[in-house]
Formats: C-alpha cells, structure tokens, sequence
C-alpha cells in the first residue's frame, strides 16, 4: 500500500454489526424519511409494534436495545416515516431476527423480482468509506443475503460474529482485498473468491491503491437450526 493510502478503519455498520465513530453517519441513519408507508414499510410497521407489545416493552425499552431513537421508532410504528436498511437491521437484532425475518411478508409476489441500480431504497449505506448496495429482495429469503460492496482505498468493513454457522461468499471484482476470519487471513484479487466463517470477528479490508469492488453472500442456518 502507497504512503497515501489511509489508515484501515472499522468503516461500515448497520446489517454488519459494525462500529463507526461517525456521529454524522448514525444521525443519517437515524433521521426520518417523511413520506407514506409502502406495503412493505406498512407490513414492518405493523410487526414492529406488535413485537414489542408481545415483549412488554415500552418504546423507551426498544429505543435502548436498538440504538434507534425513541422519536424513530414511534414514527415508524406510525407510519410517518419509512426506515432505513440500516435502522432496520438494528431493530431487528433487538428482537433477536435477521433482517429477512422482520421484513418477510405472506403477500403475493410475481416470478420475477428487480432491483433496479438506480433504486436507493436497497442501498445500505453510502459514504466517503464505503458503500453498500443489497442485492437480494430481503423480503423473500431469510436465510441469504446478497450485496455489492464498494470499499475506498485503506478501509474496511469489520463484523462482529453472526449467528452460529454463518458462512460468507466473497468474490472480487475490482481491486485487491484482505479477507479475515479469526486468526486466518488471505489477500484476493480480480476473480478470486473465498468461502470463510462469519461466526467469528472478520473483516474485508481494501489494501490496493484504487477502490475496490466485491459481491458479497451471507448464508445463515434455517432458523429451526440455530
């Protein structure tokens, strides 16, 4: 890595369990989108509020197991605001679910779905570190998660352990990365791809020069098997 390349950080959070000191990167992930609630967002609504009703929790109690504001969460239960993946994720772990699992829905779907590149509902985070777009209609499959993950030179997307047996896909396509899992580690370049546990801290850091470009497939175990 050239003298200019930045430090690796701990860069990206939300559906990764990652930490992020940017204050002004939680507040965007916080702050509401006032528009109506969609079919999905309206289905979310409704799962989010009777959960924690199930739970006896009080908005207060939630707010504190999510790190989601109070003022979000009730805004969401109202269907004022529409969350982001990234609030949505938080909220899911709160209730002990994957994302996939909050969001599923019984509605009838057509035999194809898109998503359209240009749609930022699926982009789960975008900033001067990294960006990360889903790939996969969360909606429709709980047990893999698909993303195109976009890394700036010197930084990293550090994770916290998955649910037990969780297994990650990495395959590079621009740029050249350094893959961790535990103790083990392994550098990647275009067209290389590895197969490693989630279920220990890792990490995927960019330590080429240029940005870096990789596909990304969590596979977590059925949830009768966790």
């Amino acid at each position: 890595m050239g003298q200019s390349a930045r430090p690796v950080t701990r860069a990206c959070e939300g559906n990764r369990q990652v930490k992020d000191n940017s204050s002004q990167t939680n507040s965007q992930a916080n702050s509401p989108r006032q528009t109506p609630a969609e079919p999905l967002n309206e289905h979310v609504r409704r799962r989010v509020r009777l959960m924690r009703k199930q739970n006896g929790w009080t908005l207060e109690d939630l707010a504190l197991r999510s790190g989601v504001s109070r003022s979000m969460l009730s805004q969401i239960e109202r269907g004022t605001a529409n969350p982001t993946l990234a609030v949505a994720y938080r909220i899911a772990q709160a209730f002990g679910l994957s994302l996939g699992d909050l969001v599923d829905q019984p509605a009838a779907r057509g035999k194809i779905d898109i998503i359209r590149h240009q749609d930022n509902t699926y982009r789960f985070r975008d900033d001067d570190d990294c960006s990360i777009r889903t790939l996969s209609p969360l909606s429709l499959e709980k047990d893999v998660e698909f993303y195109e993950l976009r890394l700036r030179p010197g930084r990293a997307l550090s994770s916290q352990p998955h649910y037990a047996g969780t297994r990650e896909f990495l395959t590079v396509e621009k740029g050249t990365v350094r893959v961790r899992s535990g103790e083990e580690s392994c550098i990647l370049r275009p067209g290389d791809s590895a197969h490693y546990a989630a279920d220990v801290p890792h990490e995927i850091a960019n330590v080429g020069r240029g940005e870096a470009v990789a596909f990304l497939v969590d596979i977590y175990e059925r949830s009768g098997e966790r």
